[in-house]
């Protein structure tokens, strides 16, 4: 069966605010203001809970020490885990794109850096885990994305075919997945880095959800 995965974080849902507001959470926690900003921090948040909590200790003292990060890491899960839909929503247009693409027969999956048990929480909370056929999270295999093995897991549970699949997504990893699969890379033009992953040079770029049901029939029929 032709198989669209989709990566989550900045590709079928905007989750930066709410993880910013849990990095900020821990700087608050030991006596400090806001260290990251929603909007200008944006692009780090799709980086991670470590590179947040880096850039804001940087900031607080001029330098990052790995100790403080590893210390605050636990503490930045946790709050996200429990405030996780607070401002995350899918990007327009998502949901009737994966639906189009239901109904026309494809299979579909997720594969994500996110740890599996977050993600699990956040498409159920966002109504739309019932619509893919697997989840791949960050601690599913003993492998993470840019290895090929989660894209390849999230072809088979979703019952699809990895000769006729393609990836959707919005940064490098993503890229670099679909290409050590040996599948087209989709990165979609209005993630965190907008328009400027076309450096990247994906096998296509969409400006919006619209135009992927030609985009994909295009590169896996």
């Amino acid at each position: 069966m032709k198989t669209v995965i989709f990566d989550l974080d900045g590709t079928l849902a905007d989750t930066s605010a709410d993880l910013i507001a849990a990095a900020n959470a821990c700087f608050s926690r030991l006596g400090h203001g806001d260290m990251l900003d929603p909007a200008a921090d944006k692009l780090t948040a799709f980086h991670g809970g470590r590179a947040m909590l880096r850039l804001g200790f940087s900031r607080l003292n001029g330098q990052a020490v790995e100790t403080d990060i590893d210390r605050e890491f636990p503490a930045f899960i946790a709050y996200y885990g429990d405030n996780i839909d607070h401002q995350t929503r899918l990007y327009p247009g998502a949901r009737d794109a994966v639906e189009r693409l239901l109904a026309n027969g494809y299979a579909i999956g997720i594969c994500t850096s996110k740890p599996e048990g977050l993600a699990e929480t956040l498409m159920d909370r966002l109504g739309v885990r019932h619509l893919f056929g697997s989840l791949i999270g960050a601690d599913t295999l003993l492998v993470r994305k840019p290895d090929a093995a989660p894209f390849v897991e999230a072809v088979r549970r979703a019952g699809g075919d990895r000769t006729r699949s393609l990836l959707v997504g919005d940064t490098e990893t993503d890229v670099k997945t679909a290409r050590a699969a040996g599948v087209p890379a989709v990165l979609v033009g209005f993630g965190p880095e907008g328009g400027g992953v076309a450096r990247l040079n994906p096998d296509a770029l969409i400006a919006d959800y619209l135009a992927l049901d030609k985009v994909v029939s295009e590169l896996i029929g």
